[in-house]
């Protein structure tokens, strides 16, 4: 595909989802309120409803729902396509009482086979290329395409360890469709000089936006304070988090309620490994970002409650079952080695609802500057 199909594909896949937007309005206009069985599936907001809303009176039939593997049968796409999806917020699913893995509504399948385009339309928009395939794409070399990708201007969604252990990022390919219609003076002549010097330093923001885009994507799919603060920390080592979460307990509850992977098998040991350390961040910068969101997140959730101590579990997760009804019902939708799509700004700034609830004066500086470790 050239640059110019790349550019009537994406034109296409904009009148698409404008059409399935207006299907969206009126399904929801049509929807009694207080009886609805599913959350919206849309991005960054995957099996959630408000809190007061889906919930069941007791002479209402149980919506019938299927396993994972034949959703994705019924859908027409690979298991890992169906999972990718569900982490995109394609799919919306649905948790099981008492663990285990989440299922899809039979009226979520349904809404996705009466899209515009099925079946194609739904393994199209999660459709992913390497380096190689996305620079063909993108009618570029394939090492234009990493100097691209390397200074933040697309960014990977997922990745994989190759035979010699070595990360190998991938694309969206809609999302290269979109950045050649957006920014084509990039994909020829000459490199600009604020990206030319941001290379030869060594940078590579492949690796940052990944995280970001991975949590973003956890901190909309929940409302629970100590579930947000969780995935906040999930960015630090423990000898950062230790420097801004001093009580054990309250450490101890992040790891606890920190999300995990919905779906996929579990990896090998080097995958792991390399998932772990893809996780933290790692330039001053980022740092420095991380623990002022997590700060922020953790004055909220201390607000809302108490982290639990020796005694407390049973209580507090019911309590927390009750308080975050979104997390319990859609889960988090993170896929083992998937990333968030769509790229951020290369800042990685402040996420919307912790710099809304950014305190003033000293308080927040104060904290921080207590604490020498990664603040630079």
């Amino acid at each position: 595909m050239t640059v110019k199909q790349a550019f009537r594909a994406h034109a296409v896949a904009q009148d698409a989802d404008t059409k399935v937007r207006a299907v969206r309005a009126r399904t929801r206009g049509a929807r009694v309120n207080g009886t609805s069985v599913r959350g919206d599936a849309r991005t960054g907001d995957v099996g959630t409803e408000p809190e007061g809303e889906g919930v069941r009176t007791g002479s209402a039939a149980p919506a019938v729902t299927v396993a994972a593997g034949r959703a994705a049968q019924e859908l027409g796409i690979r298991r890992a396509e169906f999972e990718l999806a569900v982490h995109l917020g394609q799919i919306a699913v649905v948790g099981v009482p008492g663990g285990g893995r989440p299922r899809v509504h039979e009226e979520e399948i349904a809404r996705l086979r009466e899209q515009p385009g099925f079946p194609d339309g739904l393994a199209e928009r999660v459709r992913t290329v390497g380096t190689a395939e996305g620079a063909a794409l993108l009618d570029i070399a394939p090492a234009r395409f990493t100097r691209l990708a390397r200074a933040g201007c697309v960014s990977p969604v997922t990745f994989y360890l190759n035979r010699y252990r070595a990360v190998v990022w991938l694309y969206l390919a809609d999302e290269l469709a979109a950045f050649a219609a957006r920014e084509p003076d990039l994909l020829a002549g000459r490199t600009p000089a604020g990206m030319r010097s941001t290379l030869e330093s060594g940078a590579d923001w492949r690796p940052r936006n990944w995280r970001s885009q991975r949590i973003d994507r956890l901190l909309n799919r929940t409302r629970d304070p100590w579930v947000r603060a969780a995935v906040q920390a999930s960015a630090l080592d423990p000898v950062q988090l230790a420097e801004v979460v001093d009580d054990p307990y309250e450490r101890a509850y992040l790891v606890r309620v920190r999300p995990e992977p919905v779906f996929g098998r579990p990896g090998s040991l080097a995958a792991r490994e390399a998932m772990g350390q893809l996780m933290l961040a790692d330039d001053p910068n980022e740092i420095l970002w991380r623990r002022v969101n997590l700060t922020l997140e953790l004055d909220g959730a201390r607000a809302d409650r108490p982290a639990p101590r020796p005694g407390e579990d049973g209580a507090t997760r019911a309590a927390t079952a009750v308080r975050s009804g979104a997390d319990t019902r859609g889960g988090t939708g993170l896929v083992p080695f998937a990333a968030e799509p769509a790229p951020p700004p290369a800042d990685a700034g402040l996420s919307t609802s912790a710099a809304k609830a950014a305190p003033t004066g000293k308080g927040l500086l104060a904290r921080l500057g207590r604490r020498g470790r990664g603040t630079g």
